[in-house]
C-alpha cells in the first residue's frame, strides 16, 4: 500500500512516498531534479515496476519542493536534505540504493559513501550545463565510490552518452531521449518503449545487488 511520511531535516520538511514490495530485498530511495518533482515520468515508471521485483521504492521530495518553492537551493543544501531523510529510508533494514534524476543524481553521487549506500542510480546525470561541456561534473560521478548505474537520454543536452568519460560505472542509453527521457514523435521508439528500457535495465541491475 502506497504511503507518505513527512521527515524533518536541517533543510526543512521533506516528504517520502513509499511504494513497497511485498518481499523487499532492496530499497531504492530516489529524488527529483532542480526543476521538477517526483511526478517525473521515469520516477513514476520505476515506482510502478520495481516493487514487483523485490525493490521497495521511496520517492523523496526535497524540502524546497515541499515548501512550494520553484527553484532549488545550492548543492550543499540539497545534500543536507538528503542526509536528513536517510534514516527513514534505511529503517526497513535493507540495503539502500541512493538514486536521483538530474540534480538529485548529483546529490546521490556526492553522499553515497558517507551515507553507506549500497549503490547509486543516476538518472539523466547532468554532466555539464547545456552548451558548456567545459564545466564538467564528472568528478561527482566518478567519486561515488559504490556500484553506479547511469541512465542517460541519447539526446540529453546536459550530456549525451558519448560525452561521458571512462569510469567505474555502467551506462545505459535511452535512444532519442532528452533530459526528461521524452522522445520525439518521429523517433523509431515510442515513449512507452523508452520507459521500458529504463525500467527493464534497472530491474536487471538490481538483481546484481542482492
Amino acid at each position: 500500500m502506497i504511503s507518505s511520511e513527512t521527515i524533518e531535516t536541517d533543510a526543512g520538511a521533506a516528504r517520502v512516498t513509499w511504494h513497497p514490495a511485498k518481499k523487499a530485498r532492496l530499497v531504492l530511495a530516489v529524488s527529483h531534479g532542480a526543476g521538477g518533482g517526483v511526478d517525473a515520468r521515469d520516477l513514476q515508471a520505476l515506482a510502478a515496476v520495481l516493487p514487483g521485483h523485490g525493490v521497495s521504492v521511496a520517492l523523496v521530495e526535497q524540502p524546497w519542493r515541499v515548501a512550494g518553492k520553484k527553484v532549488a537551493p545550492a548543492p550543499k543544501t540539497l545534500d543536507i536534505g538528503w542526509r536528513g531523510i536517510w534514516a527513514a529510508v534505511a529503517k526497513p533494514g535493507l540495503p539502500v540504493i541512493s538514486g536521483g534524476r538530474s540534480a538529485g543524481a548529483r546529490v546521490a553521487c556526492r553522499t553515497a559513501t558517507e551515507l553507506g549506500a549500497a549503490a547509486v542510480l543516476a538518472l539523466s546525470f547532468p554532466l555539464h550545463p547545456p552548451g558548456k561541456p567545459e564545466k564538467s561534473r564528472a568528478d561527482e560521478l566518478l567519486g561515488a565510490g559504490v556500484p553506479t548505474l547511469v541512465v542517460q537520454g541519447g539526446n540529453d543536452p546536459f550530456g549525451k552518452p558519448a560525452e561521458f568519460p571512462e569510469g567505474d560505472f555502467e551506462l545505459v542509453e535511452v535512444p532519442y531521449g532528452d533530459h526528461g527521457f521524452a522522445v520525439p514523435k518521429r523517433a523509431e521508439i515510442g515513449q512507452e518503449a523508452a520507459l521500458e528500457i529504463i525500467t527493464g535495465r534497472v530491474v536487471e541491475w538490481t538483481r546484481t545487488l542482492g
